[in-house]
């Protein structure tokens, strides 16, 4: 006959650690990582996806990524 499992097992101990990890990451970045203001790129990256999530015509949307590329130039020229 099988013996009845008793506890959390292999699989239940993994997903527990794995948990446990994830809260742990979060948790660093939140309190040790300063929230640093985005670099250039990085906003311009953010900015275009957002462009190529909401804009359903081409139109728009290239006028949308028109606008990011000109803050993005505005902020590496530093007049932001």
């Amino acid at each position: 006959m099988r013996k009845l499992q008793k506890g959390l097992g292999l699989l239940g101990l993994l997903i527990v650690v794995a948990i446990a990890v994830a809260i742990g990451y979060y948790a660093y970045k939140g309190i040790w990582q300063p929230d640093a203001a985005p670099s250039c790129a990085s906003a311009l990256n953010a900015c275009t996806k957002n462009c190529r999530r909401t804009q359903t015509e081409s139109a728009d949307m290239q006028r949308c990524q028109q606008a990011c590329q000109r803050e993005s130039d505005a902020c590496a020229a530093g007049t932001r």
